[in-house]
């Protein structure tokens, strides 16, 4: 008997795999790769409950060159673009796919290619969430910028440098963000990161210590733009293609066809 992968039965887990009722009849019959399934829901579970540490500011790269080996090569689309290793950022749904990367290369049995849908899906919705957490992260800066204030009451400067540092790493990310945005047609996206990227260039070029007429400056540009509102509006929006793009649960399939063979 052909055993499944260790590939085919993650693929399986999370509901991509192209013969999801083949391989659920193949664990019905045989029990050394339904334990091995659940060696892997046990693996994955546990990965689950632990604290997600600081990952580094080389985290994105030192990801790549753990699954670039594994993804296929689709030359001349826009994916590429996101995914050079100058480019991509550190974020940390990425860890779904390097613990895939490396249960799978824990196999001692003939690997066979996956089906490339699958890893399209999960490129799509890494993508989703990154510019989810880019959003997040835009909103919480822009937030802590409009209530900065002196730190005593014989200040008359208010100290953004902390901000400055932070849209300005924000900065890089957005104009990658904005370049896929149009290469997909997404006008919307495209026009909110657009307002998103002056708004992180008038920080980025502000002095580090500016008086409160010009913080107040700064935060009629924010409100006249309207930019909060927008990030906030189009953050609930990709939760939304977040949650479409979520495979539901497939162990069940497993289960149904053995209590039917039974």
């Amino acid at each position: 008997m052909k055993h499944m992968t260790e590939e085919e039965l993650i693929a399986y887990r999370e509901g991509v795999a192209a013969e999801r009722m083949v391989i659920a009849q193949h664990l019905a019959a045989c029990e050394e790769c339904r334990a091995e399934l659940e060696r892997i829901e046990t693996v994955l579970a546990a990965l689950d409950t632990l604290l997600v540490p600081n990952p580094g500011d080389d985290y994105g790269r030192r990801v790549w060159q753990q699954i670039a080996p594994r993804l296929p090569e689709r030359p001349a689309q826009w994916w590429q673009a996101w995914f050079e290793p100058k480019r991509l950022a550190a974020v940390g749904v990425m860890a779904t796919l390097l613990v895939a990367a490396f249960i799978a290369g824990r196999s001692m049995r003939d690997p066979i290619r996956v089906d490339v849908a699958t890893k399209e899906q999960i490129r799509e919705r890494v993508l989703v969430v990154a510019v989810g957490e880019h959003l997040g992260r835009s909103e919480m800066m822009l937030v802590e910028l409009s209530n900065a204030e002196p730190l005593g009451p014989a200040q008359k400067r208010v100290d953004i440098s902390a901000e400055q540092h932070r849209a300005e790493d924000l900065l890089e990310e957005n104009r990658l963000y904005r370049q896929t945005a149009l290469k997909e047609g997404d006008a919307n996206l495209a026009s909110v990161l657009d307002d998103l990227e002056r708004v992180l260039l008038d920080v980025t070029h502000s002095p580090e210590e500016v008086t409160p007429a010009q913080l107040e400056k700064i935060r009629q540009k924010i409100e006249a733009r309207g930019i909060l509102f927008k990030v906030r509006v189009v953050g609930r929006e990709l939760q939304e293609r977040q949650k479409a793009t979520k495979p539901a649960p497939a162990q069940k399939d497993s289960k149904e066809s053995e209590r039917n063979k039974a």
